[in-house]
């Protein structure tokens, strides 16, 4: 009697579909606004409610998760970047406790008008879509079956802008920036509902 040996090929390139990704606003749709309308430290950070459950079982679905946002309180010198640092130090955390494997941060800390040492301009400030196209390149997402998810306009069009699909929350601004003039496909009541839509959708669609 002989056992089949199977060897750990890897998949051939271009065999394998590309990866989809959420990606998901940061204040106001995955952590709750302060009052003072940003985060001085880590006791500020607060998880809405079943955001981490919610992304941990659409991690389990093999969604890849991204965070990104314009981090004006850093670029106005509201804050400084050490008080970021430790801000986001606290959210990784927090997620990898939860079992969420993030994929990368894009946050954007710099602005053309920002205080000295945060003066640049960024493909990474929304609306411009770094964010979306880094993620391509270096991870191979598929942005037409993706999600960007927020609270805001901002991310939304940015989203729209790269290709992705967009889907907006309740939550923190509930979309009443208005900034932009953009309609997304779906509107949650918050992340943790966004995701529950999308997960039974790709489950009716397996």
């Amino acid at each position: 009697m002989f056992d089949t040996y199977r060897a750990p090929y890897s998949p051939l390139p271009g065999t394998t579909p590309a990866p989809r990704a959420l990606f998901v606003d940061r204040w106001g749709t995955l952590l709750a606004t302060p009052e003072r309308g940003f985060a001085a430290c880590a006791g500020d950070v607060t998880f809405l409610p079943g955001t981490l459950n919610a992304l941990f079982r659409a991690v389990r679905s093999g969604w890849k998760v991204y965070l990104l946002g314009n981090e004006d309180a850093v670029a106005y010198g509201e804050i400084s970047p050490a008080q970021w640092k430790e801000i986001v130090e606290h959210v990784h955390a927090k997620l990898a406790g939860a079992g969420v494997l993030l994929e990368r941060d894009y946050s954007c800390t710099t602005r053309p008008d920002g205080v000295p040492g945060q003066v640049a301009d960024s493909v990474y400030l929304l609306p411009n879509t770094g964010a979306f196209y880094h993620a391509v390149h270096e991870d191979g997402i598929d942005l037409a079956k993706s999600w960007v998810i927020g609270d805001s306009t901002l991310e939304l069009v940015a989203g729209w802008r790269a290709g992705c699909r967009q889907a907006g929350v309740r939550t923190g601004l509930g979309l009443s920036d208005r900034t932009f003039d953009v309609e997304p496909e779906l509107i949650g009541d918050d992340l943790a509902t966004v995701i529950d839509v999308l997960l039974d959708r790709a489950a009716l669609s397996a």
